[in-house]
């Protein structure tokens, strides 16, 4: 079995073990993760996350949507007027 197979066989379960072994550095067993351990989960969790889960659900997902704050939203909405400089 190859590595895409691996993760297209991969179950939700597994996949969540992974995650939480990954958060919390240990395996469910205690024994701590090596760091090829670590890389190599991590790679599986991504790779899983890329073919089951949507965009906002992913590992390492950040969302760059803008949000508009109360200030931006009231400069909007002020018309700009124009003054003479003779006028105070």
């Amino acid at each position: 079995m190859d590595y895409q197979q691996a993760i297209d066989k991969m179950s939700p379960e597994i996949y969540e073990n992974l995650k939480k072994a990954l958060e919390q550095g240990r395996w469910p067993d205690g024994r701590p993760m090596t760091s090829e351990q670590r890389e190599h989960a991590l790679a599986a969790v991504i790779a899983w996350g890329e073919i089951h889960l949507p965009e906002h659900e992913r590992v390492g997902f950040i969302d760059r949507g803008k949000k508009t704050s109360a200030f931006e939203a009231q400069v909007r909405e002020t018309p700009l007027t124009w003054k003479d400089r003779d006028q105070h």
